[in-house]
């Protein structure tokens, strides 16, 4: 195979994948572009699509363990287009930063994994193990029909992932500061604290639910649920929308309705969240419902081969040390680590995503793409 000229390719194919208008849960042909450049290298690829949603699984090899690179294509919608500078599906260069919806989340990741794959399929084209490819059109948004879904196609015939790259943009300051090994968990909350409407005048009958709440909310936010760990900060209970009213300055409301979030670390647990909860409304006293739904477990890898395997290509790449970070939000890899595979997170700087006039340094994707091909020198050769 000719040899890969990284630098160029990489910025290239970020710019033709800006192009690409795919506001979740399109994909707008992202997912066939990289498919052609998997297939030339003779990956076998396969659409995995569910619903509305387009998904890819692509590997080449087949012996040995599989090291697999994931992330998505579609984006978050812009916003009013008069607030970006230059239209956000034109990729656009201005003092050393290209500008377009998706640069940083994650279409330069993207291209620097395809070429970082070109260049290391080229130089060994009988590597060791499998590479692979989960790419997905739903991560912005319901995230059911997209990497959930691969992965339960893929559990159903018995594949296995050992070493997964999630693209996400991890880096703070600068490329490879941060490396995600893990994800806190999250659960959701919708508490329904119930009453008897009436009149302001006649408090004797009716009965203020808000008044009731103030107690019972208090003490939920009070309990202490872990010390965290050496990865995780301690689970934390955060509101995030308490409401009631009827509307009228004169009326007592039936009701009160509080949401609340739980980013939670791996010394606790859902069931255990949902148990202390309910047992603190249950003492209260108070007639409530509650609703639960839970968005992720956590998930951890510890330091062993793909940490070091990053951190050292990083490291080589940048001449950055890499701090290993649990912390923001949710990510596809929660779903992959269901496989009990391995996981890191790396991908450029985080500043600019879901903002207008997002952004990534231009030099940057082509050191994106060496830090991939040397993860892959690592593990695979």
């Amino acid at each position: 195979m000719p040899t890969i000229d990284t630098e160029h390719a990489a910025i290239t194919l970020t710019k033709e994948l800006i192009r690409r208008q795919s506001v979740t849960p399109k994909d707008d042909g992202c997912q066939p572009l990289m498919a052609e450049r998997l297939e030339a290298l003779g990956f076998t690829c396969e659409s995995l699509p569910a619903e509305e949603v387009l998904n890819l699984w692509a590997t080449r090899g087949s012996d040995g363990p599989t090291l697999v690179f994931a992330g998505h294509t579609d984006v978050v919608p812009p916003g009013p287009l008069e607030q970006w500078d230059s239209d956000p599906f034109v990729p656009t260069e201005r003092d050393g930063l290209l500008y377009g919806r998706g640069a940083a989340d994650m279409k330069a990741s993207l291209a620097a994994m395809v070429v970082a794959t070109e260049s290391f399929v080229a130089r060994h084209p009988d590597h060791k193990g499998r590479i692979g490819y989960l790419i997905t059109a739903d991560e912005e948004g319901p995230a059911i029909h997209g990497t959930r879904h691969v992965v339960e196609t893929l559990k159903s015939r018995g594949e296995t992932i050992d070493w997964c790259v999630v693209g996400e943009p991890s880096s703070t300051a600068t490329l490879g500061d941060i490396v995600k090994n893990g994800r806190r968990g999250s659960i959701n909350a919708t508490l329904i604290i119930k009453g008897q409407q009436g009149h302001v005048a006649y408090p004797h009958l009716a009965d203020n639910p808000m008044h009731k709440a103030f107690s019972v909310l208090n003490q939920l936010c009070d309990i202490e649920w872990d010390q965290g760990n050496e990865f995780f900060d301690p689970t934390r209970l955060q509101f995030s929308n308490i409401h009631s009213g009827a509307g009228a300055t004169n009326v007592i409301p039936g009701e009160l309705t509080a949401v609340f979030n739980l980013r939670f670390s791996t010394e606790t647990n859902a069931e255990a969240i949902k148990s202390q909860c309910e047992a603190v409304l249950d003492d209260s006293g108070v007639d409530y419902e509650i609703e639960w739904q839970l968005s992720g477990n956590p998930f951890l890898t510890e330091p062993g081969d793909l940490v070091d395997a990053v951190r050292e290509s990083i490291a080589e790449t940048t001449g950055v040390t890499a701090t290993l970070s649990t912390g923001g939000g949710t990510s596809d890899g929660r779903f992959i680590a269901t496989m009990g595979s391995q996981i890191i997170e790396l991908g450029p700087i985080n500043a600019s995503i879901h903002q207008r006039n997002e952004h990534v340094l231009i030099d940057d994707i082509p050191k994106l793409a060496r830090i991939y091909e040397g993860i892959m020198e690592r593990l695979l050769t």
